[in-house]
C-alpha cells in the first residue's frame, strides 16, 4: 500500500507577474482520496495544480510536502512522492511509446539508470491498464489524441508515486476513453492509497468519480467537500454562471447537472 503523504497550501498566493491568480489559499489534500479540482475557466484551476506540483513558486505563501517546502527537496525525492500530468506535455521527437511510459520510472532508478524486474514490470503494467500495450514501439507522434494522452497517463502510472497530480486527464479522450481512464483512478486509489488531485472541466464526472471536489471561483475556494453535500443550483450558478437543475445520477446516485440552457429553460 501507497504511504499516506500530506500536501498543503498555507496562505498561498500565485501570480503571473502583476496579475494574482490565486489568492491567500489555504487547502490540505485529502490524503489517500480522490479529489476533483472544479471551476469556470481562468478561475485558477491548473495554476493551483502546478504549484503544489513544486513547478510555480508562491509569490506569498507556502507549499508543504509532509511539512516540508518541496523545493527545499531533492528533484528526484520529490518525483518518487509527486507526480504530476500537464495539461500539454510534450515527447521528445520520434520517441516510442514504451520509451516514454519508461521515463515515469526514471525517479526510482540510480544514477546509472540501470532498469530493474520491477521496472519493466511498472511500464508493462502501465501499457496494459491504459489500453496501449499494442502502441508499445510506435512513435509518440504518430498517434491520435486520444492515444497520445493515455501514453502520458500511463507514464504517470508507472511512476509509482504516493501522490497524483492530474491537469485534465480526460483531454482528447472519447467518452469510453474518458470512463475507462477515471475507473482506472479509482482502481488506483482503492488497490495502492495513492492520492489522486485532478482538474477537470466537467463537473458530473467530477461529481460521480471525486470523493470530494474543491470548487474555485476567482483564485478563492468557494466550496469544498463531498459532491453530494455541496453540489446546488445556486453554487453552480455562483462558480459557472449556469442556471441548471440538480437530478439525483440513476447510475451512481450523484447528483447530476442539467444545464437548463436559453433554448431549453422553462
Amino acid at each position: 500500500m501507497t504511504t499516506h503523504r500530506t500536501l498543503t497550501a498555507e496562505g498561498l498566493t500565485l501570480a503571473y507577474g502583476d496579475r494574482t491568480v490565486i489568492d491567500a489559499l489555504d487547502y490540505d489534500v485529502a490524503s489517500g482520496r480522490i479529489t476533483a479540482i472544479v471551476g469556470a475557466n481562468g478561475c485558477g484551476k491548473s495554476t493551483l495544480l502546478r504549484s503544489l506540483a513544486r513547478l510555480l513558486a508562491p509569490a506569498s505563501g507556502r507549499v508543504l510536502l509532509d511539512g516540508k517546502d518541496p523545493r527545499s527537496l531533492p528533484t528526484r525525492e520529490v518525483a518518487r512522492i509527486v507526480g504530476l500530468l500537464p495539461q500539454n506535455p510534450t515527447a521528445p521527437e520520434g520517441i516510442v511509446v514504451s520509451d516514454l511510459v519508461g521515463r515515469g520510472r526514471h525517479p526510482h532508478q540510480g544514477a546509472l539508470a540501470r532498469w530493474s524486474a520491477d521496472d519493466y514490470a511498472a511500464v508493462a503494467d502501465a501499457l496494459e491498464a491504459t489500453d496501449i500495450l499494442d502502441l508499445a514501439e510506435r512513435p509518440v507522434d504518430e498517434l491520435s489524441g486520444g492515444q497520445r494522452q493515455r501514453a502520458w497517463i500511463a507514464m504517470a502510472l508507472a511512476q509509482h508515486t504516493d501522490i497524483l497530480l492530474l491537469d485534465e486527464p480526460t483531454t482528447f479522450l472519447d467518452v469510453a476513453h474518458q470512463v475507462e481512464v477515471l475507473d482506472l483512478l479509482i482502481d488506483l486509489n482503492r488497490d495502492r492509497g495513492t492520492t489522486i488531485v485532478m482538474v477537470l472541466h466537467d463537473l458530473n464526472l467530477a461529481a460521480r468519480y471525486a470523493d470530494e471536489l474543491v470548487v474555485l471561483k476567482d483564485g478563492s475556494i468557494l466550496a469544498t467537500g463531498a459532491p453530494r453535500d455541496i453540489i446546488s443550483a445556486e453554487l453552480v450558478r455562483e462558480a459557472f454562471g449556469l442556471e441548471c437543475s440538480i437530478i439525483t445520477d440513476p447510475v451512481s446516485g450523484d447528483p447530476l447537472v442539467i444545464p437548463a440552457g436559453r433554448h431549453h429553460a422553462r
